[in-house]
């Protein structure tokens, strides 16, 4: 049987790569090269599972098949509703460098189907359960922008203002959850403050290039990070921030400026 594999990065492949040693057949979709390869790779398979930049999946939503189960494990999506016309849709989350996904360490994913527990679960994968789509997505955008934030007050995973950082950063995602209609005990899964301690520290590109930021306010990024495009869509307001969001408030204001310096 075949899964299709929307993305062929790092991250898709170290998921490709799981399914493949328990014996699925992969096709993968490379968004940014194959984009009339779509309807091709997805025809015939069991799953599709998204794992492409989550500034591509706009694009590519509307053009997915609405028949086949849609796992999502990109990490940058803010709500469920994105996928809507999707009649069967579930999501794996959770703290996780492709590199170390590949090379067999221990990993926790947070997923939302026991079908994608079945899919992904080994010796090496261990998966937590829970219901909330929406708190599981909006865990895997937020976490990502609060990791820029610690880059730029360049905390170290460990020390004492880090630790007091997650815990503040942790509080605004739950009163983020809260108000958009999501379960706040879900920033407590591995896809919450598990993903929100892994990416607070190098090698995350989020948390790097927020040490680049402290040093230059203008720099552009040199590769994907996730968390600029989140900010984008939460200055756009497609979902409710609290007023006692500090964190996340500020950083609103601060990406504006970094737009206006010539950064997405």
């Amino acid at each position: 049987m075949k899964i299709a594999i929307l993305g062929a990065g790092a991250f898709g492949t170290a998921l490709g790569g799981i399914l493949a040693e328990k014996g699925w057949d992969i096709d993968y979709y490379d968004s940014k090269l194959e984009r009339e390869r779509l309807s091709s790779v997805t025809a015939g398979a069991k799953y599709i599972v998204l794992a492409v930049p989550s500034n591509a999946v706009g694009y590519l939503v509307p053009h997915l098949p609405a028949d086949i189960p849609l796992i999502v494990a990109t990490k940058g999506v803010l709500l469920d509703d994105t996928f809507s016309r999707i009649r069967d849709v579930m999501v794996l989350s959770g703290p996780g460098f492709a590199d170390d996904i590949k090379a067999h360490k221990p990993v926790t994913f947070t997923v939302t189907d026991a079908r994608v527990k079945e899919l992904f679960a080994t010796d090496y994968v261990r998966c937590e359960m829970t219901q909330d789509n929406r708190g599981v997505l909006m865990c895997g955008a937020l976490k990502n922008v609060y990791a820029i934030e610690a880059g730029m007050r360049k905390l170290q995973r460990g020390s004492a203002p880090w630790r007091e950082y997650i815990e503040k950063a942790a509080g605004e995602m739950k009163a983020v959850l809260s108000v958009n209609g999501a379960n706040p005990e879900t920033v407590e899964l591995s896809c919450g403050r598990g993903d929100l301690e892994l990416t607070c520290g190098l090698p995350s590109r989020n948390y790097e290039y927020g040490l680049r930021l402290a040093e230059d306010a203008g720099v552009a990024p040199d590769k994907t990070v996730e968390g600029i495009s989140t900010l984008a869509r939460l200055r756009r307001g497609e979902i409710k921030i609290p007023a006692d969001a500090e964190i996340l408030r500020g950083l609103i204001v601060k990406s504006a400026k970094w737009r206006q310096n010539g950064t997405k």
